[in-house]
């Protein structure tokens, strides 16, 4: 550890000898951003060859000529200051892995007269487990608010709901719940709720003892139970049949469980994170999930951002995906091939990504990935692009053109207004500026269709 020499003013408070007892990196900080103490930890990560001392904060850590606050970004120090109180939030740092996320966290030292003269900064690297295949990528503003949300809810025993379309990454985003959690060393067990008929949802959830229904020649643990000291995580939540529902509540309520054909019940050990792309709000109100159930499960619940909210972050995830693709070759991007794919709206998301690049790596042969190689031509084959959130089907055209009638678009539309409305049909028919009783007519008509 090195220390600065304390100025004739005001002397370095103990607390920065004992900077090497902190296992992660620690500095300790002035009121003008100075590092006037750091930890061995601190220099293997920001400077393993350079000099700390008496240099600002912000420069080390960002490569700022200001602080934070002035370059765009929340500053712990000026927040510290404001409010007298330790302070935490995720920053971007620059570090000698490159740009990492990191949970800085940050306390204030007082003198004797109660005023602020030092800061101590403690910096958690959010990514400890180096598993390339499990790594999330992002470091565009939507990004970093969910990062910032699992990294607070990561330690916790608490249930998390991740909510977002289809290939945002809601499976990556549960196993870095687990990675970062106490639970680390135990099982992750991931339970696929769509198209489990209730029977099958049982078995595979509480397992079955041997003769409990036809075809059972033998007992059969279930992942309740495979996941005991660790995760279990329920995908896709919202597609369980409301008639299985209940089995899930009584099993979340009460911690135990009954394996079909016992009749001992078992105590449940488990962290329990759901995810889901549908809008659970709406199916509670339409009376398709169950109020206790959602409020069972969502105690916590994180929204993922979709990958046309974080464009930024399209060609670092396009990068980080080419190297688990590429099966030892050495691939990149041209730039058109960067230039177009930060022009597609990539409804499919992620997942749409990596299709994407796992086509173009078997056509690319010169080992940069060009935009035709990136395109491809399907003609009346090609889906369909629709607004994020319609699960409407498509139209039957009238012809050989994608021209709907004008009284199925009228339609749609409104299906998807009523929908949506939180408000009653009075308040609704003044917004699409036709009367109450027209209102009535159509959505009468609606639900004759």
């Amino acid at each position: 550890m090195t220390v600065m020499p304390a100025t004739h003013e005001h002397s370095l408070p103990a607390i920065s000898t004992l900077l090497d007892a902190i296992p992660a990196p620690a500095v300790l900080i002035d009121r003008d951003y100075r590092i006037c103490a750091a930890n061995q930890a601190y220099h293997q990560t920001f400077a393993p060859a350079g000099t700390l001392l008496q240099r600002k904060c912000y420069e080390v850590s960002h490569g700022y000529r200001v602080p934070c606050d002035q370059a765009g970004e929340t500053c712990p120090l000026r927040q510290c200051l404001d409010s007298g109180q330790r302070q935490r939030l995720l920053h971007i740092h620059n570090t000698a892995k490159g740009r990492e996320h990191v949970d800085v966290e940050l306390s204030p030292i007082r003198d004797e007269e109660g005023e602020i003269r030092y800061f101590v900064e403690v910096m958690q690297p959010t990514h400890r487990h180096h598993d390339q295949a499990t790594r999330m990528i992002g470091f565009s503003p939507a990004y970093n608010r969910m990062l910032e949300l699992l990294s607070r809810a990561a330690p916790a025993d608490i249930s998390v709901l991740l909510l977002g379309e289809s290939g945002s990454g809601k499976e990556l985003a549960a196993q870095y719940l687990h990675q970062h959690s106490p639970r680390a060393n135990n099982p992750f067990v991931t339970v696929e709720c769509s198209g489990l008929t209730e029977s099958l949802f049982e078995s595979e959830l509480f397992g079955h003892e041997k003769g409990a229904f036809t075809g059972a020649t033998h007992r059969k643990t279930g992942l309740v139970e495979a996941a005991r000291g660790g995760t279990l995580f329920l995908d896709e939540v919202g597609d369980i049949p409301l008639s299985m529902q209940v089995k899930l509540l009584r099993l979340i309520e009460s911690g135990s469980y009954r394996p079909v054909g016992s009749v001992n019940q078992k105590q449940a050990n488990f962290r329990l994170i759901c995810a889901t792309h549908r809008q659970l709000g709406q199916l509670v109100a339409d009376g398709r999930f169950r109020q206790d159930l959602y409020y069972r499960i969502s105690p916590f619940p994180v929204v993922l951002p979709a990958l046309r909210e974080r464009p930024q972050d399209i060609i670092p995830l396009a990068r980080h995906l080419l190297q688990q693709l590429s099966r030892g070759q050495s691939l990149s991007l041209s730039p058109d091939a960067c230039q177009w794919l930060q022009q597609q709206p990539f409804p499919g998301n992620i997942r749409e990504l990596r299709n994407l690049l796992e086509r173009a790596t078997l056509l690319c042969d010169n080992g940069e990935i060009s935009r035709q190689q990136l395109q491809l031509e399907l003609g009346g084959f090609a889906l369909r692009r629709q607004p994020p959130g319609d699960t409407a089907a498509p139209a039957e055209a009238s012809d050989s053109t994608d021209i709907m009638p004008l009284e199925q678009v009228e339609a749609r539309y409104l299906q998807q207004v009523a929908a949506g409305h939180q408000g009653d049909n009075a308040s609704l028919a003044r917004k699409l500026q036709i009367s109450e009783r027209t209102l009535y007519r159509k959505l009468k008509a609606l639900k004759h269709d």
